[in-house]
């Protein structure tokens, strides 16, 4: 646990009461590997009728939460930023440590003799850590799309599905969004400037869908007015719109795996996995005899 109290704070009955319960909520994802940004968190308390789905509400829920984990009463590691990052090289106290750590991390390309090669892209940045660890774990690769996708972001990605197309695979882009007049749109999108950068690429929108509104009903909000798709979007779907925010953390985790699963050849992976694990076998080898190794290179240039 990573609390500790910054400054004294008093608290009303009723925020006491949020608090308790974003620890237990944030308790529950914990304990499954999963973190939550302050929307996501904001949504389990809408889904669960606690508060009404205002912007008043969530501005007065992060405001509590801030408070919270400056007073020591909540965990800084519940609620993440996924979209402000410190970046940096990677460093090792020596040669043994790096050894190690390529054991553990080697991986070959298991996707590369399948008949299919999966991406998973997602609209918000905000989101990344939540797809992070069903993609890894299946070793497909993700993308935040951050909206609508740029034309350089989107050639490039052109080019590379092309590539997958020439070393004779078939490329299907997993996308999830937003159910509002341009995340719906964002997928249609995607489809046309790929064909565009003929590039033939099965794109599967699997979130947020209508279907999927009307099964786990996530809280709505207006579909935006202002935005020069809302017409059309509101005579296909009416006036609300869902965010993709809304759904739980575990829900996106299984749709995500379903459909790599589906386009997953499952004997070509497990044949690919064991060449790995065998690999990797040999690499923890000379990790563990690392100092064998350094003796004997040593000697070999002292001769």
């Amino acid at each position: 646990m990573t609390r500790q109290a910054y400054v004294e704070k008093k608290f009303s009955p009723r925020s006491l009461e949020l608090i308790a319960t974003a620890e237990r909520i944030c308790r529950q994802y914990a304990e499954q590997g999963f973190d939550l940004t302050l929307r996501q968190l904001y949504y389990q308390f809408v889904a669960r009728d606690l508060i009404p789905n205002k912007q008043s509400e969530y501005k007065n829920l992060g405001n509590v939460i801030n408070n919270a984990r400056l007073a020591g009463l909540l965990d800084w590691d519940y609620i993440v930023d996924r979209t402000r990052n410190l970046r940096g090289l990677s460093h090792w106290d020596n040669p043994h440590s790096v050894i190690r750590s390529a054991a553990s991390g080697y991986r070959t390309e298991r996707w590369a003799n399948q008949p299919h090669r999966i991406e998973v892209w997602i609209e918000k940045d905000a989101l990344v850590g939540v797809i992070t660890g069903v993609c890894q774990r299946y070793d497909v690769d993700y993308f935040s799309c951050r909206g609508y996708t740029s034309q350089s972001e989107l050639w490039g990605a052109a080019q590379r599905m092309i590539r997958y197309q020439r070393a004779g695979q078939k490329p299907v882009i997993i996308h999830l969004g937003d159910h509002d007049p341009s995340g719906v749109d964002m997928t249609r999108d995607i489809r046309e400037r790929l064909q565009l950068f003929e590039a033939d690429v099965e794109v599967r929108r699997i979130a947020l869908n209508m279907d999927q509104v009307e099964e786990h009903q996530p809280p709505p909000n207006p579909a935006k007015l202002t935005d020069s798709r809302a017409s059309g979007y509101i005579r296909a779907h009416g006036r609300s719109s869902w965010e993709l925010d809304a759904l739980q953390p575990t829900l996106l985790d299984q749709l995500i795996e379903e459909e790599i699963w589906a386009w997953r050849d499952l004997d070509l992976w497990d044949e690919a996995t064991h060449a790995m694990e065998r690999e990797r076998a040999l690499l923890r080898a000379v990790a563990t005899r690392w100092d064998e190794v350094a003796d004997l290179v040593s000697e070999g240039g002292e001769g």
